[in-house]
């Protein structure tokens, strides 16, 4: 029988070294997803391919090493290909190893599939400006079921399963209501003032996904620091545009009208990217102290 704790005292590398490589492997995936999805194209089939048409061979499509390898062009024609794709599988991998080094194994395995969420997402959205329902709809159901299957995923481990299960999936499904709501809210009120719709309803139903994994304070946390971030991306965005000449760093804009603009007051951008790093964020490092800092608001009330 495979001992965990044994492998684990005489190689304690080789979960963590596991969990990276795997996550590799994941991240190569999420390429196929990140390209497909968005296009109604199936998953599975085809094969990985070359844009000429061409079948890519298994030894070009080794996770992060291969961009390197090939030099960034693929073998058949020629053509060159983005460093985005060894950049979103090693992405991943530092994602799954984080998530192996932060928590017991089940609640890791949760975070990889809540991350792996998050960074398609992400992608999708700064493409396309949308985010699919597989991912705002789906990561919602799969964020209950992950609750009441796993309810360490919200901090509840005592020595009953179903009442811990049942602790668990209530506050996943606070999470879901609250930060869809709040996000709801948000979007009605500046559509109001401004007179124009300020937000999609993706980011809803993505804040929702988001609330069943991390509950109501990280769905807050998300909301106003997916805020922050936005802020501080923008930021860097115009300052690299203003000494470059260069618009690279910001994402991508649109008029009301979904004409293509640069970055600037009155366009819209994807917000989806935001929300999910605050929410990798407060998932992997900052779960204790916003936790902390609502229990203090709540002495002081």
């Amino acid at each position: 029988m495979f001992d965990f704790h044994a492998v684990n005292e005489l190689a304690p590398w080789f979960f963590p070294l596991c969990a990276f490589v795997f996550g590799a492997c994941i991240g190569s995936f999420l390429n196929v997803v990140i390209y497909r999805v968005p296009k109604g194209e199936s998953i599975v089939r085809p094969g990985s391919h070359c844009g000429c048409g061409a079948p890519i061979a298994w030894y070009d499509n080794i996770p992060i090493l291969s961009w390197f390898i090939l030099r960034g062009r693929a073998r058949c024609c020629g053509r060159s290909y983005s460093c985005r794709y060894a950049f979103v599988e090693l992405l991943t991998a530092l994602l799954f190893l984080a998530c192996w080094l932060l928590f017991p194994p089940a609640k890791a395995l949760v975070g990889m599939v809540f991350l792996s969420l998050l960074v398609a997402a992400t992608f999708i959205d700064l493409d396309h400006m949308i985010i699919p329902d597989a991912f705002t709809i789906g990561g919602g159901v799969l964020g209950l079921l992950f609750s009441l299957l796993v309810p360490a995923l919200h901090g509840q481990q005592g020595d009953f399963f179903a009442v811990d299960s049942l602790r668990s999936v209530t506050t996943g499904l606070q999470g879901m209501l609250i930060g869809s709501g709040l996000v709801l809210w948000i979007a009605l009120i500046a559509e109001t003032l401004l007179r124009k719709e300020a937000m999609g309803f993706g980011d809803v139903k993505f804040m929702g996904a988001i609330g069943a994994f991390c509950g109501w304070q990280g769905a807050v946390f998300a909301v106003f620091g997916g805020a922050i971030v936005g802020t501080a991306w923008f930021a860097v965005a115009l300052l690299w545009r203003k000494l470059s000449g260069q618009s690279s760093l910001a994402p991508r804009a649109e008029t009301p009208e979904g004409e293509p603009a640069d970055l600037g007051f009155g366009v819209h951008v994807p917000f989806g990217p935001m929300l999910a790093i605050a929410a990798a964020l407060h998932f992997l490092f900052l779960h204790g102290p916003v936790a902390a800092y609502f229990s203090s608001i709540a002495e002081l009330l």
